[in-house]
């Protein structure tokens, strides 16, 4: 039975999209039949940075109203194998997608794949609670900025209310020089969201250049790419491996 990983963040621009989609590389680098979903109705982006905008035809809507074959709808990565990928549909909003139907989809899901990512869209509305209704598990993605952390928390305290008790954070886009300005510490993002944290991840321009030229982190050569080494770690550990966290 497949586990389903609901990843939020209550605001756009920390990061979580792209953690989705590093995180899936990683899961299935090691091995595990992974599936990651865009939720995000008529704002998905997923595809680029997983570098299959090229190549995916079909989407979930397919699979709820087309009657489409969930296996006929998930993509393939031809570069990294056990990598799947289905998309949101494009013009469609969240309040047109049938709970059930998405739930009945969610079931085969589990059937068929070790571990499915769900990329909920940003804020709190309906497509945040889509997302979140069957997930076992909930990643919020905050950075250190205060904003950010109070609408993880919000963002913590909803999948709470919706029945999740496996939550994990991830501090992403770490700037060690604004920590210092700040005089703060990614302890106090822990506090702050109240979830207990899984990885730390820190700012690093080979995410945002291996994003624009659409190439997965996972492949891409240049630059050191420390933050892969971060998300790798993150990885192992949902998938229940020992990794200490660095104090």
């Amino acid at each position: 039975m497949g586990k389903v990983i609901v990843v939020a963040s209550g605001k756009g621009g920390t990061g979580k999209t792209t953690a989705v989609g590093v995180l899936s590389s990683c899961l299935a680098s090691k091995g595990y039949k992974t599936l990651c979903i865009d939720c995000d109705v008529g704002m998905r982006n997923l595809d680029m940075i997983l570098g299959l905008s090229e190549q995916t035809a079909a989407d979930f809507g397919d699979v709820l109203w087309g009657g489409r074959d969930l296996s006929e709808a998930c993509c393939s990565h031809p570069k990294i194998p056990n990598l799947f990928f289905l998309s949101a549909p494009p013009t469609a909003a969240p309040e047109d997608i049938d709970p059930e139907a998405f739930r009945d989809m969610i079931r085969q899901i589990r059937d068929t794949y070790d571990y499915c990512l769900i990329d909920a869209p940003a804020g709190v509305g309906s497509g945040f609670r889509l997302a979140a209704q069957d997930a076992d598990m909930g990643i919020i993605v905050a950075t250190e900025d205060l904003p950010s952390l109070r609408d993880g928390q919000r963002a913590a305290q909803l999948l709470r209310e919706a029945g999740l008790t496996d939550l994990r954070l991830i501090v992403n886009r770490v700037r060690l020089r604004h920590l210092r300005k700040l005089k703060t510490t990614v302890d106090d993002a822990i506090d702050s969201v109240c979830v207990q944290l899984i990885g730390v991840v820190y700012e690093d321009p080979a995410v945002m250049l291996a994003g624009n030229q659409e190439i997965p982190l996972l492949r891409y050569e240049k630059g050191r790419r420390r933050a892969l080494g971060q998300f790798m770690k993150i990885a192992g550990r949902i998938a229940g491996e020992e990794i200490p966290i660095a104090k």
